[in-house]
């Protein structure tokens, strides 16, 4: 049987003092939890301080995204290795908002900044692979705008996304990979997609693998629905056969909300 995963992705938000506390909110309620998975996923700035914030507890620590050259004059950019001397298991590879894709940008200049961040199949596909030879296990996240989703275009858009993203990667390593399902209108808006289409997209991406690998890795692997998860939609989310967790943003900057949550995936797993 597949473990939960609740895994709080928090953004650009938290200083350090903030996320120390934020940490210590969710070990103190979560952090002996052994029937699922928790990661915190906090800002570069933070890793070290969550991380001994966590160290003697179940909670795991990810970060929100890599680079794949080892070293060199990358300005700004954090390679695998870096990430796991900070004590990094886990990073968010893909995120829509890495890929310049958002939900409601609310003014042009935002969608045409969005450009900025650079993540494309291909690069994602380099990453996965870096994080991988690290060590580092990807939580991979594709989905759909809601122009494609409007078009009829969402199996397309999720199909070729994910099978970029795997392009190279052997079925021993793509057993060490999560992927999150993110429909992009559903990211911060409040909006969530309807748990059985949720669960019908997961699905999807089971049967993808299976093509591309084999049953046993597809029944295997971990998919998490990601895209305004919240206590008070959790519980139809896990009680869905393929959705196995939730990649959380805004309901993760609470302890209590997350908890919730986790509590939810626990009771999910029995």
């Amino acid at each position: 049987m597949r473990k939960p995963v609740m895994a709080g992705n928090w953004k650009m938000n938290c200083d350090n003092e903030e996320a120390l506390q934020l940490a210590d909110g969710v070990t103190a309620r979560a952090g002996q939890v052994e029937d699922a998975l928790v990661i915190l996923c906090p800002p570069a700035t933070a890793l070290s301080t969550v991380h001994q914030v966590i160290a003697n507890s179940n909670v795991k620590l990810g970060a929100q995204n890599l680079f794949w050259e080892e070293e060199g004059a990358f300005t700004g950019e954090l390679s695998a290795k870096m990430l796991l001397s900070c004590g990094c298991e886990f990073v968010i590879v893909g995120h829509s908002e890495r890929r310049g894709r958002f939900g409601n940008p609310d003014e042009a200049e935002v969608e045409d900044l969005g450009a900025i961040f650079g993540d494309t199949d291909a690069t994602v596909n380099r990453k996965i692979h870096a994080a991988l030879a690290a060590g580092l296990q990807p939580i991979v996240c594709v989905g759909e705008l809601l122009a494609e989703r409007q078009a009829g275009a969402t199996d397309d858009v999720v199909e070729d996304q994910v099978r970029a993203a795997l392009e190279g990667v052997t079925e021993e390593a793509a057993g060490n990979i999560i992927f999150a399902y993110e429909p992009v209108w559903a990211i911060g808006t409040g909006e969530v997609c309807d748990a059985d289409e949720a669960d019908r997209v997961c699905g999807m991406i089971r049967q993808i693998l299976a093509a591309i690998y084999s049953d046993d890795l597809a029944e295997g692997m971990q998919v998490l629905y990601g895209g305004s998860v919240k206590p008070e939609n959790v519980e139809g989310l896990m009680a869905q056969d393929n959705i196995d967790g939730g990649l959380v943003g805004g309901a993760s900057l609470q302890a209590d909300s997350f908890g919730r949550l986790i509590e939810a995936a626990v009771a999910s797993a029995g």
